[in-house]
This record gives C-alpha cells, structure tokens and sequence, in this order.
C-alpha cells in the first residue's frame, strides 16, 4: 500500500513538473565578441547558440558551439620569427535561472553548465641553415565549467538581442568571454 501511495505521489509530481516544462527548440541565434584566454591576448570568437526551453518558470536550458583562434609572433629566434598559434572549438550546454523582472522586455540571467573543449596549439620554428622550417601540434580534449550571465531583450517581433558573460574554466586555457548575439525564436 506504501509503494502504491508513493507510485501515485512520483507521477503527479512529475506530471506537474512535466506541466510547467515547456522544452523543445526555442531559438537558435549567432553571437559574437572577445575572448580573453588565460596567457594569451584578447582574440575575437564566434558561436551559435540554441535555447531549449524552460525547465521551469524560472530555469531555461541552452547549448553553445563556439570558435576562437589567435597566432602570435614571438619574435626573432635568430633566422626568423617563431609563431604559436591556439584555437579552441567548444560545445557547452549551459543551465540558466531567469531572474523575476517587472518588465517583460529585459530578462537577465545568471546559470553555469559544462563544455568540451577541443583544443589545438600550435608552434611554427622558422628555417635555419641547418634545418627546414617545422611546426609542432598538440591537441587536447578538456572539460570545462561555465559560470557566467546575461540578458534577452526583444529587437523585433521574432528576434532578441542577447549579451552573454561566461567565464570558463578549462585546464591550461580558461577563458573569459563577452558576446552580443541575436536569437531568432523558432515558435
């Protein structure tokens, strides 16, 4: 009788979860902004994003790919310039709590979520007299954990404008990035 009574209880509780849900793909958008990796200086980063819907009234669940590169000249190493180079392809999945606002045209958020993040570093020795020019790589895939923030506000009867915070910590690469974006709703 106890199991039975906490059978029914589960099902109507998750079918009220269920009721206040509402997943599904929401928006998908493109972004775009300044990454500032740890050790290395400010480079430019583009993404796409997608919103799956809320969890609840108060928590919404989005993904993330994005891409930032940057090669920097390290100088005379005595018959050339050396260069090394860093890219970082990600793809995160990020969940958000959506503040209480009066207004319905501005909705900040603060949220965290995990990433994978394929990195690629690479470093380019210039031709001597006694050796040809060579590169060396090294590629890693590291998990990563996003804390960050942002707003939506509405630009148009379909589109919003986001702004996104997200710091992410990755072993060796951790990362900041700040990123205007606009999302198309797909409903």
């Amino acid at each position: 009788m106890v199991f039975a009574l906490a059978l029914a209880f589960c099902a109507f509780a998750v079918q009220d979860a269920m009721a206040e849900s509402n997943m599904g793909l929401k928006a998908l958008g493109v972004n775009a902004g300044l990454v500032s990796p740890e050790d290395i200086d400010e480079t430019i980063g583009f993404g796409v994003f997608a919103d799956w819907g809320n969890l609840s009234p108060q928590w919404a669940l989005g993904s993330n790919l994005d891409y930032w590169s940057k090669t920097e000249d390290m100088g005379d190493v005595g018959f050339g310039s050396m260069e090394v180079g860093v890219r970082d392809i990600s793809f995160t999945t990020r969940a958000k709590y959506l503040f209480a606002v009066s207004s319905p045209k501005f909705q900040p958020y603060v949220g965290g979520g995990l990433g994978l993040h394929f990195l690629r570093a690479e470093v380019t020795i210039p031709e001597t007299p006694f050796f040809p020019e060579e590169s060396v790589s090294d590629t890693q895939t590291e998990l990563g954990i996003d804390l960050g923030g942002g707003f939506r506000t509405p630009i148009g009867a379909s589109t919003e404008l986001a702004g996104d915070l997200w710091y992410s910590i990755v072993d060796d690469f951790s990362q900041l990035s700040l990123k205007v974006g606009v999302a198309f709703k797909m409903q």
